[in-house]
């Protein structure tokens, strides 16, 4: 199947991936991103570059924000599928930063769905959720059908706005939009604000890390190539339903420990550990029932801890020359 896809944020981890895998099988990908300064802006580029020397590619320097800019893009790509990566993510960092949020993720979020809806042709939105729409819920694992009416984050209750948005935007406009809710997708190129990164930058420099709630969380750390293998078939599929939610995540949940302890061996280092209470915003546990997403696009992820969190590691110290 040979497709153009518009993928925003598409410098982003994910982005970058689901760019990649997207040119290997020959579709046309234009890429969208504002090269924001939330994290380094370097990474961003060095990914956008990996991609602009791939046949296939183009990209456009764009805030989703810019109504008029991407009504542009929209009319001149004319894509048939647009994946919508672009957010401002953390959850720690809309305690400080609310408004951000409300800028990239609300209002940008519409911008997306208005420029769905007035395209010539109205290509079909993947576009991007978030575990931590299920808050603090303690039933394990999180289903789709769970109440996600409690988030314990402004990043949470935008992305369930979203949800929202686009459920209406299909009813209304008859478009096609599936979310994908993620569960801590990690990997090579990752970015630098998350967990593994900061994990392995003190390790690697003889620093203690910051092990929040004593290490007593559970997360279901998922492998980015399954994480592309699942938005790769939720983008060919002609058999979802006009709106849909699914999770996208690895189906077992790790021990924090136990991925430190993963880590450290794959970088070759004894870890140094602060323990730390729990930080606002955050969850206990995160684990996802993937059982609606297999049987709607067979999708199984493959990829185990002690498999990526390697791959990890070893891109990690080539890239930052350790």
């Amino acid at each position: 199947m040979v497709m153009k896809i518009l993928i925003t944020g598409f410098a982003g981890f994910i982005g970058f991936h689901a760019a990649r895998e997207s040119l290997r099988r020959g579709w046309e990908v234009v890429g969208i991103d504002n090269f924001n300064d939330y994290y380094s802006v370097k990474l961003k580029r060095d990914r956008a570059a990996v991609l602009e020397a791939l046949p296939g590619f183009s990209a456009r320097e764009l805030d989703i924000c810019d109504l008029e800019g991407l009504r542009g893009a929209f009319a001149a790509e004319k894509p048939d599928v647009v994946l919508n990566l672009a957010a401002q993510p953390g959850v720690r960092y809309c305690i400080d930063h609310p408004f951000v949020y409300q800028k990239t993720n609300i209002e940008g979020f519409l911008n997306v769905l208005e420029c769905c809806r007035h395209a010539a042709k109205i290509p079909k939105l993947v576009f991007a959720s978030s575990s931590s729409v299920y808050g603090g819920n303690k039933k394990m694992p999180f289903e789709e059908s769970d109440k996600v009416d409690t988030p314990i984050s402004l990043y949470a209750a935008t992305k369930k706005a979203n949800e929202l948005m686009a459920h209406t935007y299909s009813h209304l406009y008859g478009m096609q939009t599936i979310g994908l809710r993620f569960f801590t997708v990690y990997g090579a190129w990752y970015r630098p604000d998350m967990a593994l990164s900061l994990f392995a930058d003190a390790m690697l420099h003889g620093r203690p890390i910051k092990v929040f709630n004593h290490g007593d969380m559970l997360r279901d750390f998922t492998y980015v190539d399954d994480i592309v293998d699942g938005i790769v078939r939720v983008v060919e599929s002609n058999a979802l339903p006009a709106y849909d939610i699914f999770n996208i995540g690895n189906h077992r949940s790790e021990k924090l420990l136990d991925v430190i302890n993963v880590l450290a061996n794959s970088l070759g280092v004894e870890p140094k550990m602060e323990m730390l209470p729990m930080q606002a915003g955050d969850v206990y546990a995160t684990y996802a029932s993937i059982e609606k997403l297999n049987k709607a696009v067979g999708y199984e992820p493959k990829t185990t801890i002690r498999e990526g969190i390697p791959v990890f590691a070893k891109w990690y110290k080539e890239y930052h020359g350790l």
